[in-house]
């Protein structure tokens, strides 16, 4: 008689699961309490939370605070000077300084901007510590920390510096033998000045106003604004500009003296 074991054949069939087999479930980290843990949904849950406050943190600082807005644009402002926005402000102000600009200025745009971002894109690599603390990785952590406090400082001095109209990172020369008129009364006075002929002379005045001052869609006539504003008054607009029209401060192009000569002239244009 024949032994039943070898008349037993296996058969495979793919509809019947092996043994052992489990679906994708992550495995158990209970064996590494603290050191690692499941991307989802834990790590993800984590960050999605993160994510969530820091939006809501940022809606709610535009509604509380919205962004500032500037006078319209005025083409005829060269005294305008433009800044970027907040997020580029340390790379604006690193331009300032002399080893980052003038001969110097390939250094400011494409050398230290390259490493600084190059090395982010490299941290990988080139820190390998397994280690996850900060205290443990003093190469990796020094390194962020100057980071840090270089673009902070760096956007404070650029917003500090525009506000305070110090756009330049060296006082501009100081010129040397002027000569300087021994009598007051060799000076030209506000009433011997002709303030029709320097007024007619300022390009950006009639650019807005009209070669005949007869005023455009831009700006008012002033060939009777002495019946609505003063000498004086006049004086203050050309000097510093006024904030509900697009005449903003600086754009005479001359000494006191002529700006006294021209708001005197235009007092009497009725």
């Amino acid at each position: 008689m024949s032994n039943p074991k070898d008349e037993i054949k296996y058969v495979g069939d793919s509809r019947v699961r092996a043994n052992g087999r489990r679906p994708n479930i992550s495995p158990s980290y209970s064996e590494y309490p603290g050191k690692t843990e499941p991307f989802w949904p834990n790590f993800l849950l984590k960050e999605w939370m993160v994510a969530v406050v820091v939006l809501m943190g940022i809606l709610v600082l535009t509604v509380v605070a919205p962004s500032p807005l500037e006078p319209p644009a005025n083409p005829t402002d060269t005294s305008y000077i433009p800044l970027p926005d907040w997020y580029f402000l340390f790379l604006y102000q690193l331009l300032k300084y002399p080893w980052a600009s003038g001969d110097f200025v390939l250094i400011g745009i494409l050398v230290i901007p390259g490493l600084a971002f190059g090395s982010l894109l490299l941290a990988p690599w080139l820190d390998r510590s397994p280690y996850r603390r900060p205290s443990q990785r003093p190469i990796a952590t020094g390194v962020m920390l100057f980071a840090i406090v270089a673009i902070f400082y760096l956007t404070y001095q650029g917003a500090t510096s525009h506000a305070t109209g110090d756009e330049t990172a060296t006082p501009p020369p100081v010129e040397e033998n002027v000569a300087i008129p021994a009598d007051d009364s060799e000076q030209p006075s506000a009433t011997a000045l002709d303030g029709e002929q320097i007024l007619l002379g300022q390009a950006s005045c009639l650019s807005c106003h009209g070669n005949d001052l007869s005023g455009t869609q831009m700006a008012p006539a002033l060939n009777d604004v002495g019946s609505r504003l003063s000498q004086d008054e006049i004086y203050d607009v050309i000097k510093n500009g006024r904030a509900d029209t697009i005449m903003s401060g600086g754009l005479f192009n001359g000494s006191d003296d002529e700006l006294k000569a021209v708001a005197q002239w235009l007092s009497e244009q009725k």
